[in-house]
């Protein structure tokens, strides 16, 4: 690292972070667009059990987009943005159908939407403030996981949809391994976050 005062070249700086038109960003770009269409279908009566499908789908693959771009070299500014964003609006989107349904308890959901929340003030105040890098941690892979499945599954148990017995034992399990994961990834993060702005300054 180059202290103030010190002789050096200037950091370089590469431009392949500026891309928008990637594989990632346009997968990003379709969850957000599918989320109209699953809400749409979660409050109509008698779709809701392909709205709950679509909302599986969409939320608990949010690591396709991120695989390929460390894959395949196609990590962009507008990625580590757009990624998150995509996933905490369809999630927010999702709970807020499904409460509006009466299929997910209200207790539940704001424990998810509070942590998605700080998430995603932390992600803005990222984009425009102070440039550092947080690497992904796979415990918050597999919390998201965890809970996103559990999100559809408790709500389609609920709703009393076929097979909805196991639907709702399975979320409820995969909801109370997923949470504590979840808020422990938070904490995590925001020690990388720590760290990285004090390797920076320093």
């Amino acid at each position: 690292m180059t202290h103030e005062g010190s002789v050096g070249p200037p950091p370089i700086r590469d431009p392949s972070l500026d891309r928008i038109a990637t594989i990632p960003n346009l997968l990003s770009a379709i969850r957000i667009l599918l989320i109209p269409v699953f809400v749409l279908l979660i409050l109509h009566h008698g779709t809701e059990g392909a709205g709950l499908v679509l909302l599986g789908v969409t939320v608990s693959t949010d690591w396709i987009d991120g695989y390929i771009a460390r894959r395949w070299g196609q990590v962009s500014n507008l990625g580590k943005l757009l990624d998150p964003l995509a996933d905490r609006m369809a999630i927010a989107a999702g709970l807020i159908a499904i409460l509006v349904r009466g299929a997910f308890p209200l207790w539940a959901a704001l424990l998810i939407l509070v942590r998605d929340g700080i998430v995603l003030l932390a992600t803005a105040i990222l984009a425009f403030g102070p440039k550092v890098r947080i690497d992904v941690r796979w415990i918050g892979k597999i919390a998201t996981f965890g809970l996103m499945s559990a999100i559809p599954l408790i709500a389609w148990g609920n709703l009393g949809l076929p097979l909805h017995a196991a639907a709702r034992g399975v979320g409820w399990l995969s909801f109370w391994v997923g949470l504590p994961l979840y808020y422990a990834a938070t904490a995590i993060y925001a020690f990388d976050l720590r760290r990285a702005l004090a390797a920076r300054s320093g």
